[in-house]
């Protein structure tokens, strides 16, 4: 899923490419994608755009008029600019949104998978915009959070460090590839609640929070102003898995920090990667489906683990 790093990058090249345009059509291939019947979204065509902004992880787009649309990518949405009047992609093509004005062109937007998630809203007035607002606290930016009000979005509910991260009505933009990269700069475990953490480690989270996205924001923004200048207008390359990326996608693979193999717990429909070294005290957290079916046998410590890796290869060798 696209999230504030990448959205905010989106932002900001397509306020580049729309600014003093205006919205000829919207082409819905999928009815599905639009969420809202009042106002109709004819009413967006042929009203000049006044800007783009994030909102958590949305992208609004604003109109004349103070009309507003709002296009949720979900986990496989993603966005292109093509000459105006593109044809869809057969099977993944989403919408298209034509431009008329000085950068003249068509935003596509596809959506991988079996599951049609993204969502594309129709608001008027500041008021019914910003009642999709789920909340959360803007850690960077302008908005950015001063340590006191981390603390308290921080502690609200009760909930483990990658939920509470990851919850829009708590923290803004924030979702499961950079609270991973977040918890391991922190050295914190996934799985810690909020309310147990000390004053040192309150710091120590809110500085990770504001370094990785700020950090990854200038990174893309450096990605996609260099595949601009080679002609390639909106990032292509939008993904949760980089290889630069600390623990997030790397199960196996060594921690650039201490080089232990990378860990990883599956919960639902998401998974936390972190390192046992760098963040639990090399003690292995529980896997829900692994851990369950071992039993007594699953290893509590890293050491055990690579105890009964040893012997699993020494009974397969011949």
């Amino acid at each position: 899923m696209p999230e504030l790093p990448d959205v905010a990058v989106y932002v900001e090249r397509l306020a580049e490419l729309t600014q003093g345009a205006t919205l000829a059509q919207v082409r819905v291939a999928r009815p599905f994608l639009l969420r809202t019947v009042e106002p109709p979204l004819g009413a967006a065509h042929g009203r000049a755009v006044r800007g783009v902004r994030r909102m958590g992880k949305r992208l609004v787009l604003a109109l004349d008029g103070e009309l507003f649309l709002v296009l949720h990518l979900m986990i496989a949405g993603r966005l292109h600019w093509k000459p105006l009047g593109a044809s869809q992609h057969r099977k993944l093509g989403q919408a298209a949104f034509d431009f008329a004005g000085p950068h003249a062109g068509t935003l596509l937007l596809t959506e991988a998978g079996s599951k049609r998630r993204a969502s594309l809203h129709v608001v008027a007035g500041e008021d019914a915009l910003a009642a999709l607002d789920r909340g959360g606290l803007e850690v960077v930016g302008a908005g950015r959070a001063d340590r006191a009000g981390f603390a308290a979005a921080l502690v609200r509910g009760n909930h483990t460090l990658k939920r509470a991260l990851t919850d829009p009505r708590l923290f803004s933009g924030i979702g499961n590839a950079y609270s991973d990269e977040i918890l391991h700069r922190a050295r914190l475990s996934p799985f810690r609640r909020g309310p147990q953490l000390d004053e040192r480690e309150v710091a120590a989270l809110h500085e990770a929070t504001v370094a990785v996205l700020e950090e990854w924001t200038e990174r893309l923004r450096a990605e996609a102003d260099s595949a601009a200048r080679a002609g390639q207008l909106l990032p292509e390359k939008v993904t949760a898995f980089r290889p630069e990326m600390a623990v997030h996608g790397r199960y196996g693979k060594p921690c650039p920090a201490c080089g232990a193999p990378v860990q990883r717990v599956i919960y639902a429909e998401n998974e936390a990667n972190y390192c046992a070294d760098c963040q639990t005290g090399g003690r292995l957290l529980a896997d829900r489906v692994l851990s369950r079916l071992m039993k007594e046998d699953w290893p509590a410590t890293l050491e055990e683990l690579e105890e009964l890796q040893a012997r699993k290869r020494d009974a397969s060798a011949p």
